[in-house]
């Protein structure tokens, strides 16, 4: 089994998440390359792609998921919320659908409704979302009943009958109108695939977007158990190889053509030092179980809180350097901790990416300021990843 240098692999995966160069203003692109934009905040899905692209306005992500409907936010891997093309929502929706579906009678009784009641309440917020978008607030009041819509529009979301529309006011908005999934998609075929073919296409551009990934990433990241993952595996003999990185004790699945691409890198070890800033939840820091490529232990819980939620992070070629936050009421609006000292050329290149994303998120040039204590996430309340910064 071939060993290849984690450096060379870094780069391999920093270019195929268009971190290496931004050379993509393609959203669809990188989009797809992703595997999804993670979508479970209102901001991180723009930031994602705002670190990814040339050039970015907020209006460009608006555009394709409400006005040409190229993209939606919907339930996927690991029942987490992910921004999709309509070219893999299927894939999507019947490789995972059975992780809410097995879940749906405890859920409802959860809820206290029964399945009937649960149908009957669909029927009647189907009726007020025919060819309009509405709010949760105007459902509660057109029903006027003492039952949990904001818990059954969401599992109306789940199962692909109401899609999630724009934010009510500025894409920082948490409250969001819905609509009607197929009227949003009339020409969407949601059952194009069935659930093998689904996770077979799944796996295979998994492997392709992140890999190197171990059996344990895939199941991690999909959400789906290994005794599923294994024959797909299996299957695809002649399209993926196993190998082994250095430094690491894991077997790592990756593609025929980025194994020919690794050996490209090592030829080339005269590569420019990369600087890249990530937002919240960013896909490169969620893509994986084993994160140890790119984050040494000692600082892992700086980084990873106790439910596995990643914080906003600064990388140097690929590896988690330190941390960052960004908060407007701030009097330096931009903050960032380093786990180490680093030279003046690295400093003036954080300082320039930090000062363009705090630019996109303010609106005008920020301040920033070095931080020179962090407390470790794990010892933070819940939801202490969203703001790890916020105390110094």
């Amino acid at each position: 089994m071939k060993i290849y240098d984690f450096e060379d692999i870094n780069y391999l995966i920093l270019e195929k998440q268009n971190l290496l160069n931004k050379k993509s203003n393609n959203i669809l692109e990188i989009v797809n390359n992703l595997c999804g934009l993670h979508a479970t905040g209102t901001l991180e899905p723009y930031l994602q792609l705002f670190v990814r692209m040339n050039q970015f306005y907020k209006k460009d992500l608006d555009r394709e998921l409400y006005k040409i409907k190229t993209l939606g936010r919907v339930r996927g891997m690991r029942k987490t919320l992910f921004i999709l093309t309509i070219e893999q929502i299927p894939i999507v929706y019947n490789a995972t659908k059975y992780l809410w579906q097995k879940n749906l009678d405890k859920y409802l009784e959860n809820l206290q409704l029964s399945k009937e009641e649960y149908k009957k309440i669909k029927i009647k917020i189907l009726q007020l979302v025919n060819n309009k978008e509405i709010t949760t607030n105007d459902i509660k009041i057109s029903l006027n009943a003492q039952i949990p819509i904001s818990q059954i529009i969401n599992l109306m979301c789940d199962e692909y009958i109401l899609i999630r529309g724009p934010p009510i006011k500025s894409w920082r908005d948490r409250r969001l109108y819905y609509a009607n999934f197929n009227n949003h998609f009339p020409n969407l075929d949601l059952n194009i695939y069935n659930e093998q073919d689904s996770l077979n296409h799944l796996i295979v551009k998994y492997i392709d977007s992140y890999g190197p990934v171990s059996l344990d990433d895939i199941a991690w990241w999909s959400g789906i158990g290994k005794n599923k993952i294994i024959p797909v595996i299996s299957s695809l003999y002649n399209k993926i190889e196993r190998i082994k990185i250095s430094h690491l004790t894991y077997e790592y699945f990756i593609s025929i053509k980025d194994e020919i691409k690794l050996k490209e890198f090592n030829n080339n070890k005269n590569r420019n030092q990369i600087i890249n800033f990530l937002p919240l939840l960013d896909p490169y820091m969620m893509g994986y179980k084993i994160r140890e490529r790119y984050i040494s232990s000692k600082d892992y819980n700086y980084v990873y809180d106790r439910a596995g939620n990643a914080t906003s992070t600064i990388l140097l070629n690929g590896n988690v350097i330190g941390v960052w936050e960004f908060n407007e009421n701030f009097n330096y609006p931009l903050k960032y901790y380093l786990f180490e000292d680093i030279n003046s050329k690295l400093l003036n290149l954080i300082h320039k990416q930090g000062g363009e994303i705090g630019k996109f998120l303010n609106g005008t040039e920020v301040k920033m300021r070095k931080c020179n204590f962090m407390e470790k996430l794990t010892e933070r309340n819940a939801g202490g990843f969203m703001s790890p910064l916020q105390n110094q």
